[in-house]
Protein backbone atom coordinates (compact mmCIF):
# COMPACT_ATOMS: atom_id res chain seq x y z
CA UNK A 1 0.00 0.00 0.00
CA UNK A 2 2.91 2.31 0.73
CA UNK A 3 4.14 2.01 -2.91
CA UNK A 4 0.65 2.86 -4.22
CA UNK A 5 0.69 6.15 -2.31
CA UNK A 6 4.11 7.03 -3.75
CA UNK A 7 2.93 6.13 -7.26
CA UNK A 8 -0.13 8.37 -6.85
CA UNK A 9 2.10 11.22 -5.66
CA UNK A 10 4.46 10.67 -8.60
CA UNK A 11 1.57 10.73 -11.07
CA UNK A 12 0.19 13.87 -9.49
CA UNK A 13 3.59 15.57 -9.75
CA UNK A 14 4.06 14.37 -13.34
CA UNK A 15 0.64 15.71 -14.33
CA UNK A 16 1.50 19.06 -12.71
CA UNK A 17 4.80 19.15 -14.61
CA UNK A 18 2.97 18.42 -17.89
CA UNK A 19 0.55 21.26 -17.14
CA UNK A 20 3.44 23.61 -16.39
CA UNK A 21 5.17 22.58 -19.62
CA UNK A 22 1.94 23.36 -21.46
CA UNK A 23 2.15 26.95 -20.22
CA UNK A 24 5.10 27.43 -22.57
CA UNK A 25 2.65 27.17 -25.48
CA UNK A 26 1.05 30.46 -24.48
CA UNK A 27 4.18 32.40 -23.44
CA UNK A 28 5.26 34.47 -26.42
CA UNK A 29 8.96 35.10 -26.94
CA UNK A 30 9.74 38.55 -25.57
CA UNK A 31 12.19 39.65 -28.26
CA UNK A 32 9.61 39.20 -31.00
CA UNK A 33 6.93 40.95 -28.95
CA UNK A 34 9.28 43.89 -28.39
CA UNK A 35 9.72 44.14 -32.17
CA UNK A 36 5.94 44.01 -32.63
CA UNK A 37 5.89 40.78 -34.61
CA UNK A 38 2.22 39.88 -35.04
CA UNK A 39 1.48 36.50 -33.42
CA UNK A 40 5.09 35.73 -32.42
CA UNK A 41 6.29 32.23 -31.70
CA UNK A 42 5.85 30.81 -28.22
CA UNK A 43 8.60 29.49 -25.99
CA UNK A 44 7.27 25.98 -26.76
CA UNK A 45 7.56 26.67 -30.51
CA UNK A 46 11.18 27.71 -30.02
CA UNK A 47 11.99 24.76 -27.73
CA UNK A 48 10.50 22.28 -30.19
CA UNK A 49 12.63 23.52 -33.07
CA UNK A 50 15.74 23.64 -30.84
CA UNK A 51 15.12 19.99 -29.87
CA UNK A 52 14.43 19.04 -33.50
CA UNK A 53 17.61 20.76 -34.69
CA UNK A 54 19.46 18.98 -31.87
CA UNK A 55 18.21 15.61 -33.09
CA UNK A 56 19.30 16.33 -36.66
CA UNK A 57 22.67 17.89 -35.82
CA UNK A 58 23.88 15.74 -32.89
CA UNK A 59 25.85 13.24 -34.98
CA UNK A 60 27.43 15.99 -37.09
CA UNK A 61 28.53 17.70 -33.89
CA UNK A 62 29.76 14.44 -32.32
CA UNK A 63 27.61 14.77 -29.20
CA UNK A 64 25.13 12.52 -27.41
CA UNK A 65 21.85 13.00 -29.29
CA UNK A 66 19.52 11.99 -26.45
CA UNK A 67 21.30 14.21 -23.94
CA UNK A 68 21.28 17.13 -26.38
CA UNK A 69 17.56 16.72 -27.12
CA UNK A 70 16.70 16.47 -23.42
CA UNK A 71 18.72 19.59 -22.77
CA UNK A 72 16.96 21.31 -25.67
CA UNK A 73 13.54 20.44 -24.34
CA UNK A 74 14.25 21.74 -20.83
CA UNK A 75 16.58 24.68 -21.56
CA UNK A 76 13.67 27.17 -21.34
CA UNK A 77 11.36 25.16 -19.07
CA UNK A 78 11.82 27.57 -16.15
CA UNK A 79 10.10 30.21 -18.28
CA UNK A 80 6.81 28.46 -17.53
CA UNK A 81 7.15 30.12 -14.13
CA UNK A 82 9.43 33.12 -14.73
CA UNK A 83 8.27 34.21 -18.17
CA UNK A 84 10.70 34.95 -21.00
CA UNK A 85 13.32 37.20 -19.42
CA UNK A 86 15.50 39.14 -21.86
CA UNK A 87 18.31 41.63 -21.24
CA UNK A 88 15.75 44.42 -21.84
CA UNK A 89 13.80 43.32 -18.74
CA UNK A 90 16.27 44.98 -16.36
CA UNK A 91 17.10 41.74 -14.56
CA UNK A 92 20.77 40.84 -14.22
CA UNK A 93 22.09 37.59 -15.67
CA UNK A 94 22.83 36.40 -12.11
CA UNK A 95 19.31 37.24 -10.89
CA UNK A 96 17.79 35.49 -13.90
CA UNK A 97 19.90 32.40 -13.22
CA UNK A 98 18.77 32.28 -9.58
CA UNK A 99 15.10 32.76 -10.52
CA UNK A 100 15.26 30.06 -13.18
CA UNK A 101 17.10 27.61 -10.93
CA UNK A 102 14.47 28.08 -8.20
CA UNK A 103 11.73 27.53 -10.79
CA UNK A 104 13.36 24.32 -12.02
CA UNK A 105 13.80 23.03 -8.48
CA UNK A 106 10.10 23.64 -7.92
CA UNK A 107 9.11 22.06 -11.26
CA UNK A 108 11.28 18.95 -11.00
CA UNK A 109 12.11 18.77 -7.29
CA UNK A 110 9.37 16.34 -6.26
CA UNK A 111 9.99 13.85 -9.05
CA UNK A 112 12.18 10.85 -8.14
CA UNK A 113 14.38 11.50 -11.19
CA UNK A 114 13.92 15.27 -11.17
CA UNK A 115 17.51 16.01 -10.22
CA UNK A 116 18.61 14.62 -13.61
CA UNK A 117 16.70 17.41 -15.36
CA UNK A 118 17.91 20.12 -13.01
CA UNK A 119 21.47 18.86 -13.47
CA UNK A 120 21.08 18.93 -17.27
CA UNK A 121 19.83 22.51 -17.10
CA UNK A 122 22.74 23.52 -14.83
CA UNK A 123 25.17 21.83 -17.21
CA UNK A 124 23.63 23.84 -20.07
CA UNK A 125 23.62 27.11 -18.12
CA UNK A 126 27.24 26.66 -17.06
CA UNK A 127 28.32 25.43 -20.51
CA UNK A 128 29.97 22.41 -18.87
CA UNK A 129 29.89 19.82 -21.66
CA UNK A 130 30.12 19.40 -25.42
CA UNK A 131 26.31 19.01 -25.44
CA UNK A 132 25.86 22.28 -23.54
CA UNK A 133 28.14 24.10 -25.95
CA UNK A 134 26.31 22.57 -28.91
CA UNK A 135 22.94 23.55 -27.48
CA UNK A 136 24.04 27.13 -26.82
CA UNK A 137 25.01 27.33 -30.49
CA UNK A 138 21.80 25.67 -31.70
CA UNK A 139 19.70 27.96 -29.49
CA UNK A 140 21.29 31.05 -31.08
CA UNK A 141 21.04 29.53 -34.55
CA UNK A 142 17.33 28.83 -34.06
CA UNK A 143 16.81 32.44 -32.97
CA UNK A 144 18.58 33.67 -36.12
CA UNK A 145 16.59 31.25 -38.26
CA UNK A 146 13.36 32.62 -36.79
CA UNK A 147 14.57 36.19 -37.34
CA UNK A 148 15.24 35.45 -41.00
CA UNK A 149 11.77 33.92 -41.35
CA UNK A 150 10.12 36.91 -39.70
CA UNK A 151 12.23 39.32 -41.75
CA UNK A 152 10.98 37.63 -44.94
CA UNK A 153 7.38 37.86 -43.75
CA UNK A 154 7.56 41.37 -42.26
CA UNK A 155 10.09 43.23 -44.39
CA UNK A 156 9.27 46.51 -42.60
CA UNK A 157 10.86 45.13 -39.39
CA UNK A 158 14.57 45.43 -38.61
CA UNK A 159 15.57 42.19 -36.91
CA UNK A 160 19.28 42.50 -37.64
CA UNK A 161 20.15 42.57 -33.91
CA UNK A 162 19.06 38.92 -33.65
CA UNK A 163 21.30 37.94 -36.56
CA UNK A 164 24.18 39.96 -35.06
CA UNK A 165 23.68 38.29 -31.69
CA UNK A 166 23.80 34.85 -33.28
CA UNK A 167 26.80 35.85 -35.38
CA UNK A 168 28.78 36.90 -32.31
CA UNK A 169 27.67 34.01 -30.06
CA UNK A 170 27.92 30.99 -32.36
CA UNK A 171 31.39 29.52 -31.98
CA UNK A 172 31.03 26.06 -33.53
CA UNK A 173 32.26 26.04 -37.14
CA UNK A 174 29.54 23.64 -38.32
CA UNK A 175 26.74 25.86 -37.02
CA UNK A 176 28.47 29.09 -37.98
CA UNK A 177 28.70 27.77 -41.54
CA UNK A 178 24.94 27.11 -41.54
CA UNK A 179 24.32 30.61 -40.19
CA UNK A 180 26.39 32.16 -42.98
CA UNK A 181 24.47 30.18 -45.57
CA UNK A 182 21.14 31.13 -43.95
CA UNK A 183 21.87 34.86 -44.01
CA UNK A 184 23.19 34.74 -47.60
CA UNK A 185 19.67 33.96 -48.73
Amino acid sequence: MKNMSKLTMDISQILKLFKDAGKLKSIKRSGWKQHRIPEPESVADHSFRVAFMSMVLADRLNVDALKLMKMGLIHDMAESMTGDITPDCGISHQEKHVMEKEALLELFGKLPDGSEFVDLWLEYEENKSPEARALKNIDKFEMAFQAVEYQEEYNDKDLSEFISSAHSNIDMPEIFSMLKQLIKK
